[in-house]
This record gives C-alpha cells, structure tokens and sequence, in this order.
C-alpha cells in the first residue's frame, strides 16, 4: 500500500518522458516504454516486495476504460473518404479473412509449438488476433507511411478489436462453458446482439452529442468533457446490455462523429489524441510493471518460436490470404504483412480469462495446469511484436519506398511567378514540392513546368484528404493574405507539428496589438523580417530572381553576401543533397562550404 504513491506519480513522469526520448532521437515509443515499465516494477518490487503495483479488481476495468476511449479517439480518426474501393476491400478482407487466418494459425502454433491443449490453444489464438491503436498508432506517427497503405493499418487496427473481443468470447464459451454445439447455435445470435446493440446505442449517442451541440445546449468549455462522458457512459452501458458490445459502440460512435456534417470536432479531436498519447503512455508503463519475467523465462525456448512463427509466418500468410486479388503493390503487401504488434488489449482479455479459468470449478486437470501459462505467452507475444515491428517496420517501409522518417517535401500555398520559381529550383534538387493556389492559370503555368499543383483552397478538406502528402513534412503559407496564411498554419500544425509550419511575415508585422493577425496564431516567420508577400512580388516585378549557388571553400558565404549584399535567403540545402533548411526570421543560420543556398538576387549584381 505504501508504494502506491510512488507507483501512480512515476507511471505519467516515466510515460511523457519515454514519448520525449523516443520523440528527439527518432526511437518507436512504445519499446522505451515497456522498458520503463519493467524497469520501474522492478524497482518497485524490490523495495516493497509485499505490496502489489495494482490490484486486478482495479486494473482491468481502469484499462478496459482506457481502451474505451482510445478507440473512440480512433474511431474519430477513421474518415470514410480514405477508403477507396481498393482501400476498403483490403480493410474487409483483413479484419474478416485475416482474422480467420491468424487465429486458426495461432492456436495451431500454440497446440504444437507450446503445447498447450488445445481448448487453451484455440482460445489464445483468438487472444492474439488483435492489433490496436494503443500500439499501431505510436507505430504509425513514427514510420509515417505512404496515405494509403497508412489508412489500411489504421483502419485494421482500430476495427480489429472488437471484432477480436467478441472472437475470444466466443472460443472461450464453445470450449469451456457451453460446449462446442450450444456456441455454434447461439454464436450468430450473440454476434448479431453485439453489432446490434452497440452499433445503436454508438448511433443514439452520436445523434444526442451532435443535437446538444448544434442547438448550443452545452457551453464550448464543457463540450470535451461531455464527448468524453458520453464515451465511457456509451461503453459501459452497452456492455451491460451486450457482454463485449461497448467496444463496438465507442468505434460507431468515433465513425458516426467523424463523418457527420453538422457540427465541427476538430477541437474534440485534439482533445481526444492529447489524452491519447497520456492513456497510452501510462497503460504502457502499468502493463511493463506488471509483467514477470521470470514467469516469461520458464516457458523456454518454444516462446521464442512461437513469437517467430507469429511474425515470420502468420501474420505474411493472413495477409497473403486477405489480399489476393486485391489493387495492392506488392511492396505495399510486403509492408502489411510485417506490421501487427500486439498491445492493450491483448493483454486485458488474457489477463481476464486466465482469471475466469483459475476461479472455475472442475477444471480438467491437464487444463488446470496451463491456465497460469496463458498471461505470461501473451506477454510475452506483446512484448516479441512490439520490439520486432517497432525496430523493423520503419527500416522495411524505407526500404519499400513507402515512407520517408524525415520528410523534407514543402507544401506551398500560393503559386505566384517568384514562387513557382523558386518551387522548379527545389523541384531540381529532388526535393518533393506541391503548389497549391485557387488561381487557375496560376496552377496551368505550374503544372506546364512540371511542378505538382493542385488549383484549391489551401483551407479546403480536399488538400488533407485527397492529396497525397507522402514525403511532404512542412507548410510554407505564402499567399498574398495575411489571414489565409494564418489559418492554414493553423489548419497544418496538427499535421505536421508547429515546428514545421511557416508564413510570410504579416505586412503589418511592427504594429503591436493592432496586428492584423494576433501573434501567436502566425507560424514561423520565413527568410527575413522585410520579406513580406508585397515586398518579394514588388522585388520580383523589378526583376529580381531566384538563384541556386553552390558554396565552396574559395567561394564562402562572406564572398556570397559580397557579390549579393541585397539578396533575400530563402533555403539552404546541406552537402549531401538529403536536407532542405528553410529559413526563418527568427532562426537564422550561416550556410557552410559545401552547401547550396538559394536565394531571391538582383542580375545586375551579378
């Protein structure tokens, strides 16, 4: 009991600063957090070995919670404009056929690899057929994969779950309550009772949550908290109608909210996704402390084949199976088949039959004797997956050509003559640009000199979502509207962080509190503090251009500002040609020998 404190004050502390450590030196989450995890609880349980961390009776319904509302984040996320025909066929066929497949492969693993019996085999099958955004989405945020591809594993992995929930129920009634023959017949019914009734009481409340809003019933500063009850309000209540149901209803609900369009929930979204990365976080943390790895150590060498016939063999197959047919690459197919670690969930539905079992009367003794054994092979699958997917997947996708872990592609909104210039100069380098203007023969003059554009609002849904924005990872914000600019920094930070999203300094930049655009919702300022849009159009009609010049240690950056004392620096690509340095006003950095440096100059300097 006298742990407890410590316990609950490490578990954020340890949590927010593994998602930094993994953040500044590009590391997968979720491996420093199960190995902070094991760390504290052993820590903890040497120095008070009596007490224990959490309690189950409190643990399993604090983390049946939590993965409550990281799904309900999840299904916020999951947009139906995603799913193209070949997209959505792919997602069917993966959390149906797919699902089939890794548990009848599974269980036959565990049966002859494990030795388990085989009602225990079958049941830790369907355990591990479950993905989940508690471990694909850290995943997903660091590989940054190509849209589509992205959109499939996403999609899998949130709507996996409760599909993989009710699976295990079921295996567990047909081969230790009811009797192979009494679940056939009430299986269908019970699976039609799940979707039913989680399916309408997602809907119902999506329906009351957008109706308080859209009539102003509820004040903005209590709408977050509201979705966030209702949430929790929708699980719990449809588990009490429908044993497993509630997973359902928070998905439907996420679905329902997202691809509504009477109200806005972009601000119940950030809300959602910052209390995800805190819940996974700490779920991570309590999960690596409870795990005993001397319990992990006595299942052998077997586990460790188990977990590579898993990873190795499995999981290529299912998706072999679930994708036949299918319009996919087979790079794309590649990178599908080596990404399902197993998370949260895996672990709680475990956790919650292994108990269900010890507590059961007449027991068969060769079952008896196994029931210990099905906690710690879970683990141990969750902790095999999670370091193999989280050290390999983002090496493969690089190596697949499908996905770039520092995109350094520029998303320019506007496309006047100085900026297509400069976009055709970065273009050359092998740097990805997309020009995007609502200027038609602006976008026409782009695009006859092979340079991406899109003719849109830079504000439109239709720039996130149809776009393919693979390799792009900053905003320049160049229009000649200050306010524009403004927004659409704004509208991108999500996307790509504020440290990646910049705008031409305000026309009215020295003029205090009576800016047009108050201060903090600009975005970096770009190249110098004077080279607002009206000053670089106003250069560039009196024939100022933009030139690439190569440094060299004969030819320094002193001789640079020499020859061109007037020039506008805009980009500085290092010596490899790998780095693109945007600069900014308030940021400035010298340019080395061996580097490129582009910049707006006067031809007569030259």
């Amino acid at each position: 009991m006298e742990s407890y404190p410590y316990f609950l004050a490490a578990v954020p502390i340890l949590g927010v600063a593994a998602q930094w450590l993994a953040w500044r030196y590009r590391l997968p989450s979720i491996l420093l957090l199960l190995a902070f995890g094991v760390a504290l609880g052993s820590i903890l349980q040497q120095s008070y070995p009596s007490s224990e961390l959490v309690p189950e009776e409190l643990l399993f319904p604090i983390v049946s919670l939590s993965v409550a509302i990281i799904l309900f984040e999840g299904g916020l996320s999951l947009q139906f404009r995603e799913l193209r025909e070949a997209t959505w066929r792919v997602v069917l066929s993966l959390v149906t056929v797919g699902t089939v497949v890794t548990w009848i492969l599974s269980a036959a693993a565990a049966y002859w690899v494990l030795g388990l019996d085989y009602r225990l085999a079958a049941l830790v099958g369907a355990v591990l057929v479950v993905t989940g955004p508690t471990v694909v989405a850290p995943l997903l945020r660091h590989i940054r994969p190509s849209q589509r591809v992205g959109s499939i594993v996403k999609w899998e992995g949130i709507v996996i779950d409760p599909i993989g929930a009710v699976l295990a129920v079921l295996v567990f009634e047909a081969v230790f309550a009811n009797g192979v023959g009494e679940a056939a017949r009430s299986s269908a019914l019970s699976v039609a009772r799940t979707i039913l009734y989680g399916g309408c009481i997602g809907s119902v409340t999506a329906v009351v949550l957008v109706t308080v809003v859209k009539h102003f019933l509820a004040p903005d500063f209590l709408q977050s908290p509201m979705f966030l009850a209702a949430a929790l309000g929708a699980f719990v209540g449809s588990n009490y109608v429908q044993h497993e149901s509630g997973l359902v209803a928070v998905t439907v609900l996420g679905l329902c909210l997202a691809n509504q369009k009477t109200i806005h929930v972009r601000h119940i979204v950030e809300f959602k996704e910052n209390l995800q990365v805190l819940l996974i976080s700490c779920l991570f943390i309590v999960l690596g402390a409870r795990i005993d790895l001397y319990s992990m150590q006595s299942l052998g060498w077997p586990a460790v084949g188990f977990i590579a016939l898993i990873i190795l063999v499995i999981r290529p197959l299912a998706v072999a199976a679930a994708t036949l047919g299918a319009k996919l690459s087979i790079n794309e197919r590649v990178f599908l088949a080596f990404l399902a670690p197993r998370g949260i969930v895996a672990a709680a539905v475990a956790s919650v039959f292994a108990l269900e079992l010890s507590h059961a009367d007449s027991l068969p003794p060769e079952i008896a004797r196994q029931v210990d054994a099905i906690v710690p092979i879970t683990f141990a699958v969750i902790i095999g997956t999670v370091a193999f997917y989280g050290l390999a997947a983002a090496p493969i996708a690089r190596l697949l050509h499908l996905s770039d872990a520092n995109p350094q592609g520029v998303l320019l909104a506007g496309a006047a003559v100085w900026i297509r210039d400069l976009a055709g100069i970065i273009n050359k380098e092998g740097v990805r640009c997309i020009l995007v203007d609502t200027n038609y023969s602006n976008i026409a003059a782009a695009q006859m000199a092979g340079i991406p554009a899109q003719c849109a609002s830079i504000l439109a849904e239709f720039v996130q979502e149809e776009i393919d924005l693979g390799g792009v990872g900053r905003l320049l914000a160049m229009t000649p509207n200050d306010e524009v600019n403004a927004l659409a920094v704004n509208e991108f930070s999500h996307l790509f962080g504020r440290k990646n999203v910049y705008q031409l300094p305000t026309s009215d930049s020295g003029s205090g509190r009576r800016e047009s655009v108050s201060h903090r919702l600009q975005g970096r300022p770009l190249f110098v503090e004077q080279a607002t849009f009206a000053e670089l159009e106003r250069r560039a009609s009196l024939g100022a251009a933009m030139k690439r010049t190569q440094l060299t240690s004969e030819f320094t950056f002193e001789d640079y500002q020499q020859r061109y004392p007037d020039n506008i620096l805009m980009f500085i690509l290092d010596d490899d040609g790998k780095s693109l340095h945007i600069c900014d006003a308030d940021a400035a950095r010298e340019p080395a020998p061996g580097e490129v440096v582009i910049a707006q100059i006067w031809p007569s300097e030259e």
